[in-house]
């Protein structure tokens, strides 16, 4: 999947469900005259559309890959035929769903409750959770286009995370010197949607309680 790939598209039948094994990609808002922003973002740890696993079969927003990366995918009729099938199957895939509203809410609260470099910070923390990685190779022109903000904005921004030492920006990409750093820098802006996914997700969460199937 490279970079750009479409996954989905606004009031477009879905034909598949996507696993990324790797690479970033966004969930954006689209208006009618075409300007978008990132409202979510995924990688390896789900999958999307996720609205699929209610039955839904269209979505109203855009699906992309930022980054280049592979996956697998499956028909959302097979998709649905196996949860259906399997509640040990389908519980975590519910849970995934919730922990990305929560990272959908905390993108608006930080939309509107952080000044840009901190808003910045956080986006480049999410995808270093992503990537795995410390050089991600990503456009100033297109992480504007993400956050919804001048180029200028993304620029100024990427100086002052610089300038404490957090980060190096280049052409084309941003090289992460100080994760830690980055994270106290973020402050509120980054941490809870993360804490919620380790809660239900995590390598360390509860196995997930499923009643036995009817005898028959």
């Amino acid at each position: 999947m490279p970079s750009r790939y479409p996954i989905a598209r606004p009031d477009t039948l879905l034909e598949h469900v996507y696993f990324p094994d790797s690479g970033i990609g966004a969930v954006m808002s689209v208006l009618p005259d075409g300007k978008k922003a990132e409202a979510g973002m995924f990688g390896s740890e789900g999958f999307v559309p996720t609205s699929t696993i209610i039955g839904d079969r269209v979505v109203p927003y855009l699906i992309e890959m930022q980054v280049a990366g592979r996956g697998y995918r499956i028909s959302v009729d097979r998709m649905r035929e196996a949860t259906k099938q399997s509640a040990t199957l389908q519980v975590p895939f519910i849970k995934f769903m919730h922990v990305f509203a929560v990272q959908v809410s905390y993108t608006a609260l930080a939309n509107a409750k952080f000044r840009v470099e901190k808003r910045l910070a956080r986006w480049i923390l999410m995808c270093h959770d992503r990537v795995r990685a410390d050089v991600l190779e990503i456009t100033h022109e297109y992480i504007a286009f993400l956050l919804g903000i001048r180029r200028p904005s993304v620029t100024t921004a990427l100086h002052v995370l610089e300038g404490h030492k957090l980060i190096r920006s280049n052409r084309g990409t941003v090289i992460i010197i100080n994760r830690k750093g980055l994270e106290r820098f973020a402050a509120g802006c980054y941490g809870l949607p993360e804490r919620e996914f380790e809660r239900l997700l995590g390598a360390s969460a509860p196995e997930t309680d499923v009643p036995p199937p009817p005898s028959a």
